[in-house]
């Protein structure tokens, strides 16, 4: 954990009917300095939407090599690339030869996060996927972080129903691929 980072904990109740996944999960996530709480809930919110066996977030903010999230099989290998917010076309292209996956959540525009990669080189662009969500409702998620929190995730028909700390927020789970 970075020095000055403040940990927020998470106890989280996972359903996510679309991929069959129920799970109980109690995570801690380190909040760099830097970091927003816009960038931190996606990134929670990015870890339960892809939660499978060797998921894990990463150094974050202190390395430069490795993404928000990434799973790794039981021989480390990374098999899922998973990006949090705006990352620069070269992390998606390296990430890409990496991982067998590759994927981004971000709490910005889609339209302006696309826009950043025309033209440039990301390896199987095609292949990745960019999820968002909508207008506002990660500014609503984040105003509501405390240090320790109850979450509740449930995803039916690419739709996500959150309740954090008590309070209720819906949105569509937009997708679509870089290519």
């Amino acid at each position: 954990m970075a020095a000055g980072a403040t940990v927020h904990t998470f106890e989280i109740s996972l359903a996510d009917v679309d991929r069959g996944v129920y799970e109980e999960l109690s995570l801690r996530a380190a909040r760099h300095p830097s970091e927003t709480a816009l960038f931190l809930i996606t990134r929670v919110l990015a870890y339960c939407l892809e939660f499978e066996e060797g998921i894990g977030f990463s150094e974050g903010i202190s390395t430069a090599e490795e993404p928000a999230v990434l799973v790794r099989d039981l021989t480390g290998l990374i098999t899922a690339w998973i990006e949090v917010g705006q990352p620069e076309a070269e992390r998606l292209h390296r990430g890409s030869r990496l991982a067998g996956r590759t994927a981004v959540y971000t709490q910005h525009d889609p339209a302006k996060v696309l826009a950043r990669w025309d033209g440039k080189k990301i390896h199987r662009r095609e292949d990745i996927l960019l999820h968002s969500f909508d207008p506002g409702f990660i500014e609503a998620a984040a105003a509501l972080i405390e240090r320790r929190n109850a979450l509740t995730v449930s995803v039916t028909e690419r739709h996500l129903y959150l309740e954090l700390n008590g309070t209720s927020l819906d949105s569509a789970i937009h997708s679509v691929p870089l290519g």
